[in-house]
Protein backbone atom coordinates (compact mmCIF):
# COMPACT_ATOMS: atom_id res chain seq x y z
CA UNK A 1 0.00 0.00 0.00
CA UNK A 2 2.99 2.61 0.38
CA UNK A 3 3.98 1.98 -3.03
CA UNK A 4 -0.04 2.58 -4.36
CA UNK A 5 0.00 6.10 -1.92
CA UNK A 6 2.97 6.90 -3.80
CA UNK A 7 2.00 6.21 -7.59
CA UNK A 8 -0.93 7.94 -6.59
CA UNK A 9 0.25 11.06 -5.21
CA UNK A 10 2.80 11.27 -8.88
CA UNK A 11 0.01 10.48 -10.94
CA UNK A 12 -2.18 13.32 -8.64
CA UNK A 13 1.01 15.94 -9.45
CA UNK A 14 1.13 15.14 -13.00
CA UNK A 15 -2.91 15.37 -13.66
CA UNK A 16 -3.02 18.66 -11.75
CA UNK A 17 -0.36 20.28 -13.97
CA UNK A 18 -2.12 18.83 -17.19
CA UNK A 19 -5.75 20.10 -16.43
CA UNK A 20 -4.55 23.43 -15.69
CA UNK A 21 -2.27 23.23 -18.70
CA UNK A 22 -5.07 22.45 -20.87
CA UNK A 23 -7.28 25.16 -19.42
CA UNK A 24 -4.46 28.04 -19.75
CA UNK A 25 -3.96 26.90 -23.35
CA UNK A 26 -7.57 26.94 -24.39
CA UNK A 27 -8.16 30.58 -22.85
CA UNK A 28 -5.11 32.14 -24.05
CA UNK A 29 -5.63 31.89 -26.94
CA UNK A 30 -8.77 32.24 -27.42
CA UNK A 31 -8.26 35.80 -26.51
CA UNK A 32 -5.78 35.76 -29.07
CA UNK A 33 -8.82 35.42 -31.58
CA UNK A 34 -8.21 31.66 -32.31
CA UNK A 35 -11.17 30.60 -34.16
CA UNK A 36 -13.18 27.39 -32.59
CA UNK A 37 -11.50 24.57 -35.12
CA UNK A 38 -8.10 26.30 -34.83
CA UNK A 39 -8.25 26.03 -30.54
CA UNK A 40 -9.20 22.22 -31.52
CA UNK A 41 -5.97 22.41 -33.74
CA UNK A 42 -3.90 22.76 -30.98
CA UNK A 43 -5.23 19.57 -28.96
CA UNK A 44 -4.81 17.27 -32.03
CA UNK A 45 -1.23 16.14 -31.40
CA UNK A 46 -1.95 15.75 -27.59
CA UNK A 47 -4.42 13.00 -28.87
CA UNK A 48 -2.85 11.75 -31.73
CA UNK A 49 0.44 10.95 -29.45
CA UNK A 50 -1.93 9.60 -26.76
CA UNK A 51 -2.61 6.87 -29.57
CA UNK A 52 1.29 6.03 -30.11
CA UNK A 53 2.25 6.55 -26.75
CA UNK A 54 -0.37 3.77 -24.98
CA UNK A 55 1.13 1.10 -26.92
CA UNK A 56 4.58 1.77 -26.93
CA UNK A 57 4.14 2.89 -22.80
CA UNK A 58 2.57 -0.51 -22.31
CA UNK A 59 5.66 -2.78 -24.39
CA UNK A 60 8.38 -0.06 -22.25
CA UNK A 61 6.95 -0.45 -18.74
CA UNK A 62 6.78 -4.14 -19.34
CA UNK A 63 10.42 -4.39 -20.46
CA UNK A 64 12.16 -1.94 -18.59
CA UNK A 65 9.54 -1.45 -15.43
CA UNK A 66 6.95 0.78 -14.27
CA UNK A 67 9.07 2.97 -12.40
CA UNK A 68 10.98 4.37 -15.78
CA UNK A 69 8.15 4.71 -17.12
CA UNK A 70 6.89 7.20 -14.65
CA UNK A 71 9.31 9.09 -14.28
CA UNK A 72 10.10 9.54 -18.07
CA UNK A 73 6.33 11.28 -18.07
CA UNK A 74 6.71 13.35 -15.11
CA UNK A 75 10.07 14.64 -17.01
CA UNK A 76 8.59 15.11 -19.97
CA UNK A 77 5.97 17.45 -18.56
CA UNK A 78 8.39 19.64 -16.59
CA UNK A 79 10.26 19.88 -20.58
CA UNK A 80 6.88 21.27 -22.12
CA UNK A 81 5.61 23.27 -19.52
CA UNK A 82 9.09 25.43 -19.80
CA UNK A 83 8.75 24.96 -23.67
CA UNK A 84 5.49 26.65 -24.17
CA UNK A 85 7.06 29.98 -21.99
CA UNK A 86 9.29 30.34 -25.22
CA UNK A 87 6.31 31.05 -27.74
CA UNK A 88 6.87 34.51 -28.95
CA UNK A 89 3.51 36.87 -29.22
CA UNK A 90 5.67 38.32 -32.54
CA UNK A 91 5.14 34.83 -34.31
CA UNK A 92 1.96 34.29 -37.23
CA UNK A 93 -0.62 32.28 -36.09
CA UNK A 94 0.63 29.39 -38.01
CA UNK A 95 3.78 29.36 -36.82
CA UNK A 96 2.39 29.62 -33.26
CA UNK A 97 -0.78 27.04 -33.89
CA UNK A 98 2.69 24.53 -35.21
CA UNK A 99 4.73 25.03 -32.11
CA UNK A 100 1.90 24.77 -29.74
CA UNK A 101 0.50 21.65 -31.13
CA UNK A 102 4.48 20.18 -30.88
CA UNK A 103 4.39 20.84 -27.29
CA UNK A 104 1.09 19.44 -26.22
CA UNK A 105 1.95 16.61 -28.36
CA UNK A 106 5.32 16.19 -25.86
CA UNK A 107 2.37 16.53 -23.33
CA UNK A 108 0.52 14.39 -24.31
CA UNK A 109 2.83 11.68 -24.87
CA UNK A 110 3.80 12.66 -21.00
CA UNK A 111 0.64 12.09 -19.83
CA UNK A 112 0.29 8.74 -21.45
CA UNK A 113 3.57 7.52 -20.01
CA UNK A 114 2.14 8.61 -16.73
CA UNK A 115 -1.28 7.03 -16.88
CA UNK A 116 -0.25 3.63 -18.49
CA UNK A 117 2.53 3.03 -14.96
CA UNK A 118 -0.10 4.61 -12.42
CA UNK A 119 -3.54 2.20 -14.25
CA UNK A 120 -0.80 -0.34 -14.38
CA UNK A 121 0.91 -0.14 -11.18
CA UNK A 122 -2.91 -0.93 -9.37
CA UNK A 123 -3.01 -4.67 -11.02
CA UNK A 124 0.43 -5.45 -8.94
CA UNK A 125 -0.20 -3.32 -5.61
CA UNK A 126 -3.05 -3.52 -4.19
CA UNK A 127 -4.71 -6.51 -2.08
CA UNK A 128 -6.41 -9.70 -3.89
CA UNK A 129 -10.31 -8.93 -4.42
CA UNK A 130 -10.10 -4.98 -3.58
CA UNK A 131 -9.92 -4.60 -7.34
CA UNK A 132 -12.64 -2.86 -8.28
CA UNK A 133 -12.85 -0.64 -5.33
CA UNK A 134 -9.00 0.50 -5.65
CA UNK A 135 -8.73 1.58 -9.59
CA UNK A 136 -11.61 3.29 -8.99
CA UNK A 137 -10.35 5.32 -6.20
CA UNK A 138 -6.99 5.92 -8.20
CA UNK A 139 -9.24 6.98 -10.87
CA UNK A 140 -11.64 8.93 -9.34
CA UNK A 141 -8.86 10.86 -7.15
CA UNK A 142 -7.22 11.26 -10.41
CA UNK A 143 -10.30 13.53 -12.46
CA UNK A 144 -10.55 15.60 -9.18
CA UNK A 145 -7.55 16.76 -8.83
CA UNK A 146 -7.28 17.49 -13.14
CA UNK A 147 -10.56 19.07 -12.26
CA UNK A 148 -8.88 21.39 -9.58
CA UNK A 149 -6.67 21.86 -11.81
CA UNK A 150 -9.13 23.34 -14.59
CA UNK A 151 -9.91 26.30 -11.79
CA UNK A 152 -5.67 26.45 -11.30
CA UNK A 153 -5.30 27.02 -14.96
CA UNK A 154 -7.75 29.76 -15.38
CA UNK A 155 -6.69 31.41 -11.62
CA UNK A 156 -3.16 31.48 -12.70
CA UNK A 157 -3.70 32.66 -16.05
CA UNK A 158 -6.29 35.71 -14.67
CA UNK A 159 -3.87 35.93 -11.87
CA UNK A 160 0.12 35.73 -13.02
CA UNK A 161 -0.47 35.77 -16.86
CA UNK A 162 0.82 33.04 -18.95
CA UNK A 163 4.37 32.41 -18.97
CA UNK A 164 4.54 33.33 -15.07
CA UNK A 165 1.96 29.92 -14.73
CA UNK A 166 4.11 28.12 -16.99
CA UNK A 167 7.31 28.65 -14.95
CA UNK A 168 5.57 27.83 -11.64
CA UNK A 169 3.75 24.62 -12.84
CA UNK A 170 7.20 23.54 -13.64
CA UNK A 171 8.90 24.36 -10.99
CA UNK A 172 6.14 22.65 -8.50
CA UNK A 173 6.17 19.27 -10.88
CA UNK A 174 10.06 19.46 -10.94
CA UNK A 175 10.18 19.21 -7.17
CA UNK A 176 7.72 16.19 -7.50
CA UNK A 177 9.92 14.50 -10.03
CA UNK A 178 12.72 14.86 -7.94
CA UNK A 179 10.68 13.19 -4.34
CA UNK A 180 9.38 10.43 -6.87
CA UNK A 181 12.93 9.20 -8.05
CA UNK A 182 13.70 9.15 -4.20
CA UNK A 183 10.85 7.27 -2.78
CA UNK A 184 9.22 5.40 -5.61
CA UNK A 185 9.46 1.38 -4.72
CA UNK A 186 11.84 -0.48 -5.83
CA UNK A 187 9.76 -3.31 -6.68
CA UNK A 188 7.81 -1.39 -9.69
CA UNK A 189 11.66 -0.80 -11.63
CA UNK A 190 11.83 -5.00 -13.24
CA UNK A 191 10.87 -5.89 -16.37
CA UNK A 192 11.27 -8.42 -19.01
CA UNK A 193 13.87 -7.68 -21.44
CA UNK A 194 12.47 -10.46 -23.80
CA UNK A 195 9.34 -8.61 -24.49
CA UNK A 196 8.45 -8.10 -27.93
CA UNK A 197 6.41 -5.09 -29.38
CA UNK A 198 4.41 -6.68 -31.63
CA UNK A 199 2.78 -8.15 -28.17
CA UNK A 200 0.97 -5.35 -27.40
CA UNK A 201 -1.80 -6.31 -29.54
CA UNK A 202 -4.08 -8.14 -27.86
CA UNK A 203 -6.00 -11.65 -29.03
CA UNK A 204 -8.84 -11.12 -26.37
CA UNK A 205 -12.25 -9.82 -27.83
CA UNK A 206 -13.25 -8.89 -24.63
CA UNK A 207 -10.60 -6.38 -24.41
CA UNK A 208 -10.74 -5.78 -28.03
CA UNK A 209 -14.69 -4.98 -27.59
CA UNK A 210 -14.00 -2.81 -24.37
CA UNK A 211 -11.82 -0.99 -26.02
CA UNK A 212 -13.97 -0.27 -28.71
CA UNK A 213 -16.64 0.90 -26.57
CA UNK A 214 -14.14 3.28 -24.40
CA UNK A 215 -13.35 5.04 -27.67
CA UNK A 216 -16.88 5.96 -28.53
CA UNK A 217 -17.65 6.58 -24.91
CA UNK A 218 -14.59 9.62 -24.67
CA UNK A 219 -15.40 10.92 -27.96
CA UNK A 220 -18.90 11.44 -26.83
CA UNK A 221 -17.48 13.34 -23.62
CA UNK A 222 -15.06 15.54 -26.01
CA UNK A 223 -16.98 16.27 -28.36
CA UNK A 224 -19.26 18.85 -26.36
CA UNK A 225 -15.86 19.27 -23.74
CA UNK A 226 -12.77 19.97 -25.09
CA UNK A 227 -13.74 23.24 -27.22
CA UNK A 228 -17.51 23.46 -27.83
CA UNK A 229 -18.62 24.43 -24.11
CA UNK A 230 -15.62 26.26 -22.44
CA UNK A 231 -15.91 28.72 -25.54
CA UNK A 232 -19.53 28.60 -25.80
CA UNK A 233 -19.87 29.29 -21.63
CA UNK A 234 -16.99 32.05 -22.03
CA UNK A 235 -18.65 33.61 -24.40
CA UNK A 236 -22.34 34.17 -23.41
CA UNK A 237 -21.08 35.15 -19.95
CA UNK A 238 -18.98 37.80 -21.19
CA UNK A 239 -21.22 39.37 -23.32
CA UNK A 240 -21.17 42.05 -20.39
CA UNK A 241 -17.69 42.92 -21.13
CA UNK A 242 -16.65 41.36 -18.01
CA UNK A 243 -13.84 39.08 -19.86
CA UNK A 244 -12.03 38.04 -17.03
CA UNK A 245 -14.89 37.05 -14.74
CA UNK A 246 -15.95 34.44 -17.48
CA UNK A 247 -12.81 33.28 -17.77
CA UNK A 248 -13.06 31.98 -13.93
CA UNK A 249 -16.91 31.09 -13.91
CA UNK A 250 -16.13 28.90 -17.32
CA UNK A 251 -12.63 27.39 -15.26
CA UNK A 252 -14.72 26.60 -12.29
CA UNK A 253 -17.40 24.75 -13.62
CA UNK A 254 -15.21 22.76 -15.57
CA UNK A 255 -13.04 21.86 -12.51
CA UNK A 256 -16.27 21.08 -10.50
CA UNK A 257 -17.51 18.95 -13.43
CA UNK A 258 -14.35 16.85 -13.42
CA UNK A 259 -14.00 16.77 -9.27
CA UNK A 260 -17.58 16.02 -9.34
CA UNK A 261 -16.82 13.35 -12.35
CA UNK A 262 -13.78 11.93 -10.12
CA UNK A 263 -15.59 11.98 -6.82
CA UNK A 264 -18.29 9.97 -8.35
CA UNK A 265 -15.50 7.51 -10.08
CA UNK A 266 -14.54 6.66 -6.73
CA UNK A 267 -18.06 6.16 -5.11
CA UNK A 268 -18.81 3.81 -7.60
CA UNK A 269 -17.81 0.68 -5.89
CA UNK A 270 -20.23 1.46 -2.58
CA UNK A 271 -23.10 2.31 -5.34
CA UNK A 272 -22.95 -1.00 -7.46
CA UNK A 273 -21.69 -3.57 -5.14
CA UNK A 274 -19.96 -5.78 -8.25
CA UNK A 275 -19.07 -4.27 -11.58
CA UNK A 276 -20.21 -6.47 -14.90
CA UNK A 277 -20.90 -5.45 -18.64
CA UNK A 278 -24.41 -5.50 -18.14
CA UNK A 279 -24.10 -2.96 -15.75
CA UNK A 280 -22.14 -0.80 -18.08
CA UNK A 281 -24.73 -1.27 -20.68
CA UNK A 282 -27.65 -0.22 -18.16
CA UNK A 283 -25.95 3.00 -17.62
CA UNK A 284 -24.57 3.64 -21.41
CA UNK A 285 -29.01 3.66 -21.51
CA UNK A 286 -28.78 6.16 -18.84
CA UNK A 287 -25.93 8.81 -20.19
CA UNK A 288 -27.32 8.70 -23.54
CA UNK A 289 -30.54 9.81 -22.55
CA UNK A 290 -29.20 12.70 -20.00
CA UNK A 291 -27.16 14.27 -23.12
CA UNK A 292 -30.06 13.86 -25.33
CA UNK A 293 -32.63 15.62 -22.87
CA UNK A 294 -29.69 17.98 -23.07
CA UNK A 295 -29.41 19.04 -26.42
CA UNK A 296 -32.93 19.26 -26.24
CA UNK A 297 -33.37 21.79 -23.76
CA UNK A 298 -30.61 24.18 -25.16
CA UNK A 299 -32.61 23.70 -28.52
CA UNK A 300 -35.76 24.79 -26.50
CA UNK A 301 -34.11 27.85 -24.12
CA UNK A 302 -31.06 28.59 -26.45
CA UNK A 303 -30.15 31.74 -24.56
CA UNK A 304 -29.76 30.17 -21.17
CA UNK A 305 -26.93 28.46 -19.64
CA UNK A 306 -28.55 26.88 -16.71
CA UNK A 307 -30.28 23.83 -18.76
CA UNK A 308 -27.15 23.56 -20.35
CA UNK A 309 -24.90 23.25 -16.47
CA UNK A 310 -27.35 21.23 -14.95
CA UNK A 311 -27.52 18.65 -17.69
CA UNK A 312 -23.91 18.71 -18.11
CA UNK A 313 -23.36 17.93 -14.65
CA UNK A 314 -25.93 15.08 -14.90
CA UNK A 315 -24.33 14.14 -17.76
CA UNK A 316 -20.83 13.64 -15.84
CA UNK A 317 -22.10 11.86 -12.89
CA UNK A 318 -23.78 9.17 -15.39
CA UNK A 319 -20.35 9.38 -17.47
CA UNK A 320 -18.39 8.44 -13.97
CA UNK A 321 -20.01 5.74 -13.18
CA UNK A 322 -19.77 4.17 -17.38
CA UNK A 323 -15.79 5.06 -16.83
CA UNK A 324 -15.44 3.69 -13.52
CA UNK A 325 -17.17 0.61 -14.91
CA UNK A 326 -14.51 0.66 -18.13
CA UNK A 327 -11.35 0.72 -15.99
CA UNK A 328 -12.46 -1.58 -13.59
CA UNK A 329 -13.72 -3.97 -16.71
CA UNK A 330 -10.00 -3.47 -18.31
CA UNK A 331 -7.80 -4.03 -15.21
CA UNK A 332 -10.29 -7.18 -14.78
CA UNK A 333 -9.79 -9.17 -18.21
CA UNK A 334 -6.00 -8.08 -18.26
CA UNK A 335 -3.22 -11.19 -18.09
CA UNK A 336 -1.42 -10.79 -14.86
CA UNK A 337 1.99 -11.33 -17.40
CA UNK A 338 0.75 -8.86 -19.46
CA UNK A 339 -0.99 -6.17 -17.76
CA UNK A 340 0.57 -2.86 -18.62
CA UNK A 341 0.24 -4.45 -22.66
CA UNK A 342 -3.28 -4.72 -22.25
CA UNK A 343 -3.97 -1.14 -20.55
CA UNK A 344 -2.15 0.14 -22.77
CA UNK A 345 -3.67 -1.26 -25.69
CA UNK A 346 -7.19 0.06 -23.78
CA UNK A 347 -5.83 3.54 -23.37
CA UNK A 348 -4.57 4.25 -26.68
CA UNK A 349 -7.99 3.00 -27.80
CA UNK A 350 -9.27 5.71 -24.93
CA UNK A 351 -7.17 8.29 -26.67
CA UNK A 352 -8.26 7.95 -30.64
CA UNK A 353 -11.84 8.53 -29.04
CA UNK A 354 -10.35 11.53 -27.30
CA UNK A 355 -8.98 12.34 -30.38
CA UNK A 356 -12.09 11.86 -32.43
CA UNK A 357 -13.67 14.16 -29.86
CA UNK A 358 -11.81 16.57 -29.76
CA UNK A 359 -11.94 17.25 -33.99
CA UNK A 360 -15.03 17.34 -33.99
CA UNK A 361 -15.90 19.63 -30.78
CA UNK A 362 -14.29 22.48 -32.81
CA UNK A 363 -15.72 21.43 -36.24
CA UNK A 364 -19.22 20.69 -34.71
CA UNK A 365 -19.13 23.75 -32.88
CA UNK A 366 -18.15 26.11 -35.89
CA UNK A 367 -20.88 24.33 -37.54
CA UNK A 368 -24.02 24.05 -35.79
CA UNK A 369 -23.14 25.53 -32.24
CA UNK A 370 -23.17 23.40 -28.87
CA UNK A 371 -26.45 21.74 -29.99
CA UNK A 372 -24.95 20.10 -32.51
CA UNK A 373 -21.89 18.70 -30.26
CA UNK A 374 -24.69 17.32 -27.86
CA UNK A 375 -26.75 15.31 -30.39
CA UNK A 376 -23.11 13.86 -31.76
CA UNK A 377 -22.17 13.42 -28.57
CA UNK A 378 -25.49 11.39 -28.10
CA UNK A 379 -25.36 9.17 -31.17
CA UNK A 380 -21.14 8.14 -29.97
CA UNK A 381 -22.56 7.10 -26.38
CA UNK A 382 -25.18 4.72 -28.68
CA UNK A 383 -22.61 3.21 -30.68
CA UNK A 384 -20.75 2.43 -27.42
CA UNK A 385 -23.05 1.24 -25.90
CA UNK A 386 -23.66 -1.22 -28.87
CA UNK A 387 -19.88 -2.43 -28.43
CA UNK A 388 -20.62 -3.62 -24.98
CA UNK A 389 -23.21 -5.84 -26.56
CA UNK A 390 -20.68 -7.74 -28.26
CA UNK A 391 -19.00 -8.47 -24.97
CA UNK A 392 -20.12 -11.94 -23.43
CA UNK A 393 -21.41 -11.04 -19.73
CA UNK A 394 -19.65 -13.04 -17.17
CA UNK A 395 -20.09 -13.18 -13.21
CA UNK A 396 -17.30 -10.81 -12.06
CA UNK A 397 -15.45 -10.42 -8.63
CA UNK A 398 -16.20 -7.27 -6.78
Amino acid sequence: MKGYAAVTGAYWAFMLTDGALRMLVLLHFYTLGFSPLQLAWLFVLYEIAGIVTNLSAGWLAARFGLALTLHLGLGLQVVALVALTRLDPAWAVGTSVLYVMLVQGASGVAKDLAKTASKSAVKLLVPEGGLFKWVAALTGSKNAIKGLGFFVGAGLLAGLGFEAALGTMAGVLMAVLIAVLAFLPAGLSGGVKGTKFREVLSSDPRINWLSAARTFLFGARDVWFVVALPIWLSATLAEDGAERAAFLVTGSFMALWVIGYGAMQASTPRLLGKGSVGKALAWAGILAALVAGTAAAHAAIPGQAWPVLVGLMAFGLAFAVNSALHSYLILHFAGAKRVTMDVGFYYMANAAGRLMGTVLSGLCFQLGGLGLSLGVSAAMVLISALALTRIPERPLPA
